[in-house]
């Protein structure tokens, strides 16, 4: 047999092995709330091509090649053992039952033990107050994760009345997408009781331009995260009408909110949510791209001062072709310039990273592209720095730590900006931009700012609703020397 039989022999059997997972990450999710990684890369809805390519995509990373046969095994282990709702690492508990040197059902039985018989939360209504590029993303990632009835659920959308055949045209949005691809699933409308109905989710479209007046029991909402999405209103007493609605218990908006709101970057301080916040902020896309790989290099090197400086995608509030516009620059053509503009995210690090005070500067600039922008983090630092250590560092941080969900890490000479459209994470460090010559330190730092914000978004409204099951294995620290 020749090498490419052989290679071809190796990739349909692989597929084979794979096709086998899918039930089972469907079952574990169905029936007992559970949900499947590898490495952080989520298990659940990929085909089997998508779960080979998965295995591939963490080798790259520079972690052990995990066969895909070892996989398997622990899943069909794990759906033996039935656990209750968890967040499961399938290739730590590989390399955990590699270490043990036990048979892997009393490895497993000994790691599992904290999720045997844990319990789903109780279901959280969720209504989406805005439905724009934020909006609908959300949607998406909600109805892809809504599981036994438990968690997250989103109940309703509100917006404005655009056109006769408004319903019909949201729905359309929400299916069809030019940067995102087609919506995973069905979308079709109940006109008569103004629903879209996505893969069998029953998605209340309410008409409204009063966030005070909306009775939301009506609906049979009750207790609800409104999530604002329109960035109307950016301070306590706009996003406090809310409140006012019938059925409205919190409000997270996704935007800088203004102080005293707290704006969480998860990962870094949704530790310091309490139940009697009622109003949050989830902060911007920028500042949850950077703040974790800062709070990295601040514990391990520590940030002296830093210059942020972003090349971001242009929004919506930019306008196509030359026109007036209230902001500098912004009224010239979004998709014909790059726009120079300002940025808060520097300073709004501080927020999240109080150590950080005073410590960043910050400008933007915009550019003709419609999604993924990246930040250029210029950084002097305490302790001297090479490429080699600063990269080694991240790429672990990146698999192993706590910040695990919001950096990632790739070494590629061909990645362009295209390539990180839909990742999860909040920002991807780009190993070969790196540069590091004594206490200076330049990191390049990819971001996809519509996706992996509202990924980050959904973690904040996890941590609010307290629906965020038990993760095993437990992430553990991550330090400069291993």
């Amino acid at each position: 047999m020749n090498d490419s039989a052989a290679h071809r022999d190796d990739w349909t059997e692989s597929e084979e092995l794979a096709e086998r997972m899918i039930p089972l990450i469907g079952a574990l999710r169905r029936e007992h709330d559970v949900v499947t990684s590898l490495h952080g890369h989520r298990l659940l809805g990929l085909s089997a091509t998508g779960l080979v390519e998965v295995h591939e995509r963490v080798a790259q990373l520079g972690h052990e090649r995990l066969p895909i046969e070892d996989s398997l095994a622990v899943l069909e282990a794990i759906h033996a053992l039935s656990p209750g709702a968890s967040s499961l690492d399938v290739a730590r508990l590989v390399a955990g039952h590699a270490e043990s040197g036990e048979s892997l059902e009393a490895y497993l039985a000994d790691a599992l033990a904290p999720a045997m018989g844990a319990v789903a939360a109780e279901a959280t209504d969720v209504v989406l107050y805005g439905f724009g590029r934020i909006g609908r993303l959300l949607a998406r990632i909600l109805i892809a994760h809504t599981g036994g009835g438990s968690g997250l659920r989103l109940r309703a959308i509100v917006v404005r009345r655009g056109a006769e055949n408004d319903l019909v045209k949201r729905a359309s949005l929400l299916l069809r997408d030019s940067v995102h691809g087609r919506f995973a699933g069905s979308v079709t409308v109940d006109e008569e009781a103004e629903q879209i109905i996505a893969n069998g989710t029953r998605i209340q479209v309410i008409y409204s331009d009063d966030p005070a007046t909306i009775d939301y029991t009506a609906h049979g909402i009750r207790d609800a995260i409104v999530v604002d999405n329109t960035g109307r209103w950016r301070d306590e007493e706009g996003l406090s009408q809310h409140l006012q609605s019938k059925g409205v218990a919190r409000v997270l908006l996704t935007a800088p909110g203004k102080s005293p709101l707290k704006n969480i970057v998860h990962g870094i301080n949704d530790d310091t949510i309490a139940d009697s916040d009622r109003i949050l902020s989830a902060a911007s896309c920028t500042t949850n791209a950077i703040t974790p790989v800062l709070a990295a290099i601040d514990e391990a090197y520590g940030v002296v001062k830093g210059h942020v400086e972003t090349v971001h995608s242009f929004t919506n509030d930019q306008n196509l072709i030359d026109n007036f516009h209230k902001g500098d620059r912004r009224g010239r053509s979004a998709v014909l310039n790059m726009v120079i503009t300002e940025t808060g995210a520097a300073k709004a690090v501080a927020k999240a990273l109080p150590q950080l005070e005073g410590k960043l500067t910050g400008s933007s600039i915009r550019v003709p592209t419609p999604d993924v922008s990246l930040a250029v983090l210029h950084l002097t630092i305490e302790r001297p720095a090479t490429k080699d250590e600063v990269n080694d560092y991240l790429r672990r941080v990146s698999l192993h730590s706590k910040l695990r969900q919001q950096i990632d890490y790739v070494e590629s000479p061909d990645v362009v900006s295209t390539d990180f459209v839909g990742s999860h994470r909040a920002g991807i460090v780009d190993g070969l931009a790196t540069i590091a010559d004594e206490d200076t330190l330049i990191l390049y730092v990819w971001y996809d700012n519509e996706f992996g914000y509202s990924c980050q978004v959904i973690r904040v409204l996890e941590v609010m609703a307290g629906s965020h099951p038990i993760v095993l294995p437990e992430r553990r620290e991550v330090t400069l020397q291993g």
